[in-house]
Formats: C-alpha cells, sequence, structure tokens
C-alpha cells in the first residue's frame, strides 16, 4: 500500500553519495532492514523498480505522490510512472492550502476522471504551518473524494515535523462527518497505536497502514486488534525504499496474524479500499 521507486526522488535515495541517501539508509536501518541497507539502489531505474516489485511477487504496488511545501511528486509524475502497467496502482495528492481550495478539487477531479489514480494523499501535519485531519481547509477534498467515491490517503507516524500532529483524534470528526469515505493512514499514526486503534474500533471507515513501523517497537497491538475487530482494517505495506519488499512480506508472515486475516490484510481489504464506489 506504500511502494515508491527510488528514482521517483532524491528522498527516496535515487541519488548515491547525497544527504538524502544517507536518511534512507539511516531509516532502513531504524525499521529492522537486514542485510544491505541500500537494497533500495536497485529501484533508481524504472525497469529496476518493475523487477523488485515482480521478485516480490505483488500482485499490486501503490506509488503514492505528494504534494506538501517541502516536498511535490506530481500527480502526472505518479501516472507516468503506473500507467501500462498492471501490477502499479497511483495515489495522487493535492493540498488546498498551496493550490486553493478550488485548484485542488480541480486537480482531484482531473487525477482521478483523467490520470486514472486511484485516491488521493492530503498531508495536513507537513503544511506551513501543520494542521490537524479536521482543519475546515480539507472539508472540500473530504467531500469531493467522497462525491468520486474514492479513498483519502492521510500521512501520519513519527516523521511528522512536530509530533503534536500525529494525533489519531482528529480524524473521527472526519469519519463521523464522511461515513462512506474510506480514510486510510499511512504509518498507522504509529507510535500512538493504542489510540489509533480506539479511532479505527469507533469507525469502520478508517484504514490503519503501519506498514514499516509493524515491524517495530510497540507495534504488536496491531496484530491483537487485527486478529479481532481490526480485520477488515489493517492493510499490509512495506514502505519501500525505506524497507524491502521481500523482507518485509517474510516478516508478516511471523507476526502471529491467523490465516483468514493475513489474506485480508495482504491482499483483500486493500482490493476492498481501492475499488471505485458508486457514489455518483
Amino acid at each position: 500500500m506504500r511502494c515508491r521507486p527510488a528514482y521517483l526522488h532524491d528522498f527516496f535515495g535515487a541519488t548515491p553519495g547525497t544527504a538524502e541517501n544517507e536518511t534512507a539508509r539511516w531509516l532502513n536501518q531504524r525499521v529492522g532492514t537486514r542485510g544491505d541497507v541500500e537494497h533500495y539502489a536497485a529501484s533508481r531505474t524504472p525497469d529496476g523498480f518493475l523487477r523488485e516489485v515482480s521478485a516480490a511477487r505483488l500482485k499490486k504496488a501503490v506509488v503514492v505522490g505528494r504534494h506538501t511545501p517541502s516536498q511535490h511528486l506530481p500527480n502526472d509524475r505518479i501516472h507516468q510512472i503506473v500507467h501500462g502497467h498492471d501490477t502499479l496502482v497511483g495515489i495522487g495528492a493535492v493540498d488546498p492550502i498551496l493550490q486553493g481550495t478550488q485548484g485542488a478539487l480541480d486537480e482531484i477531479e482531473r487525477a482521478v476522471s483523467t490520470l486514472g489514480l486511484a485516491g488521493i494523499d492530503i498531508e495536513p501535519g507537513f503544511g506551513e504551518p501543520a494542521r490537524f485531519a479536521d482543519d475546515p481547509a480539507y472539508f472540500p477534498v473530504y467531500e469531493r473524494c467522497s462525491e468520486l467515491g474514492v479513498p483519502v490517503f492521510l500521512m501520519t507516524g513519527p516523521t511528522t515535523p512536530d509530533p503534536r500532529y500525529n494525533d489519531p483524534a482528529p480524524v473521527a470528526a472526519v469519519a463521523r462527518a464522511f461515513p462512506n469515505l474510506r480514510i486510510v493512514c499511512y504509518h498507522g499514526f504509529w507510535p500512538n497505536v493504542q489510540q489509533a486503534l480506539g479511532l479505527a474500533f469507533r469507525y469502520s471507515n478508517v484504514y490503519l497502514v503501519p506498514d514499516m513501523y509493524l515491524f517495530v517497537a510497540g507495534s504488536t497491538a496491531y496484530v491483537e486488534a487485527a486478529n479481532g475487530f481490526l480485520g477488515d482494517q489493517l492493510l499490509f505495506g512495506s514502505s519501500y525504499p525505506f524497507r524491502p519488499i521481500t523482507q518485509s512480506i517474510e516478516d508478516v508472515l511471523t507476526l502471529g496474524l491467523r490465516d483468514d486475516v493475513l489474506e485480508r490484510v495482504l491482499f483483500r481489504n486493500a482490493e476492498r479500499v481501492l475499488a471505485r464506489a458508486s457514489t455518483r
């Protein structure tokens, strides 16, 4: 559910010998990459990325765009990467602060209806100034995505510049206001795991993707919850290039998820989330 080629941006390790590449190496170390922490060098070319996806035997890999003041991965670029490849799914991105409300709404329509991207990513905690997910500026985005029948993806987790904005609680207002909107939380709000689980317990339209944080300290509660109420709301992701895809698949098989839950976490839940809903 979160799989980006290194060549997409220096932040993902596109250029050897740079400070950004050292950050990518460091993050791989922090989340438990075994072996070569610069494994992602294999995806510094388009063909290399496709080989990585194929070697991991993925049916689908989700390539995510981004639009924040500090990093812009344009929707046209995401479309260019995924177009013509059945194994790749693209997620677009908007920022209603940078683009203005109407500009963001127009871009959502273009990304979904023209480019064929499967959802929209927003990153309130990475804005300038940082905002919470229930900031009124984002409600037109939620409304338009709900109308189009596509999910919204929220960037959460400990890399939020100000950790106070890695807070699951404000998402409750969004889930309540848009009960038919699928809200997917990348990084699963780790390390605020219990709060994220409480949010997902209350709102079945909230989905958690702990991705690389599923394999670090404090994450066992995701597994316990998935074997119970969260079985239809937890989705697998490697967060490649910050963790090897194949290693993450191997590791998730050892976490203690029931076989029927594994099938949902590894595929069925994502299949359902990414399906275009008929709401118009």
